[in-house]
């Protein structure tokens, strides 16, 4: 799916030779810096609309006691069948916390407090680029999309797309599922755990082919993302149920903001009737009925969009 990149420069040229020549060895696996841009294809004049790639840096993973500390946003401009023709110039803020970053965060992102000191969010231009924009999409959007809706009501009314959970990468002949690891699958590296680092790797995924259904990487994520899927929780489950539910996945809720404190699951439209069955059938009391709540792209991801912030949970 990516362009191929031809070097010109009689230098690179001759590494690009070496390289070839130690991967045709069958003795050495070469991985080439990733640049995002050259792997764009030449723009044909088909209509394209525009994404944007997301990624956070926080103090921590508590949503309600945490804080970004830097934001990366990088636009992208793609067409309908998942071909990338141009990629934007990113957005890269840093915000300075309540309290001081810890050691681990330093260590694991490289961002200092002296970095952050005097540093806030331009709430803004956050703003004017979501405007721009018909998807945003993260590697883990779970976790980015609550951290940014709690700085700007505009992400909430945005269609997301995840890269780490909308693809089925184990089906594809994937053993892992970080960024790194699947970069690395197609011979390339990034520097990671910097906010607009990751975006620009994260495009540079959208760019590749799937090596198993030979789809376009963005294609299979756009068209996974459009479909509809539930959020299934397991209300009124005895406690002696909690093996089975987590052997089939399920997770155990506890804000009341994205659901009932249960054990839920997220499944698509066509396996839903099927989960449904599962539940009462060997887990639910008699008569006991699961809570649904049905999710679009709007949705999902969300723990503050419609439906979910108000607390309402809609049932099928």
């Amino acid at each position: 799916m990516a362009g191929k990149y031809v070097p010109t420069d009689p230098k690179n040229a001759r590494l690009e030779q070496i390289a070839a020549e130690l991967s045709e060895s069958g003795d050495y696996r070469v991985l080439r810096r990733l640049d995002v841009r050259k792997l764009c294809l030449e723009n044909d004049g088909t209509p394209v609309r525009r994404g944007v790639f997301l990624d956070v840096e926080t103090t921590g993973l508590d949503l309600e006691s945490d804080e970004i500390i830097e934001l990366a946003m990088v636009p992208f401009d793609y067409t309908e069948d998942g071909r990338i023709f141009d990629v934007g110039e990113a957005l890269h803020q840093l915000n300075e916390p309540s309290s001081p970053v810890t050691a681990k965060i330093t260590a694991l992102t490289g961002i200092t407090n002296e970095d952050l000191a005097g540093k806030s969010l331009n709430l803004l231009e956050i703003d004017s680029l979501i405007d721009q924009s018909v998807v945003i999409v993260a590697h883990n959007a779970e976790f980015d999309r609550p951290f940014v809706e709690k700085i700007s009501t505009k992400f909430s009314k945005m269609p997301w797309a995840c890269t780490l959970r909308d693809i089925a990468w184990h089906d594809e002949g994937f053993n892992g599922r970080r960024l790194s690891d699947l970069l690395a699958h197609y011979s390339y590296f990034f520097d990671a755990h910097r906010a607009t680092d990751d975006c620009l790797a994260g495009i540079g995924l959208l760019t590749m082919k799937l090596p198993a259904s030979n789809e376009a990487v963005l294609a299979k994520l756009l068209g996974a993302a459009r479909r509809t899927s539930y959020r299934i929780f397991a209300v009124s489950a005895a406690f002696e149920k909690k093996d089975t539910l987590k052997e089939r996945g399920y997770r155990w809720n506890t804000d009341l903001k994205f659901g009932p404190k249960s054990w839920y699951t997220e499944v698509s439209e066509v396996n839903f009737d099927q989960e449904i069955q599962w539940l009462q059938s060997f887990v639910l009391p008699a008569h006991a009925k699961p809570v649904t709540l049905k999710l679009t792209a709007r949705e999902r991801y969300s723990k503050f969009g419609p439906n979910l912030g108000s607390g309402l949970i809609a049932s099928r």
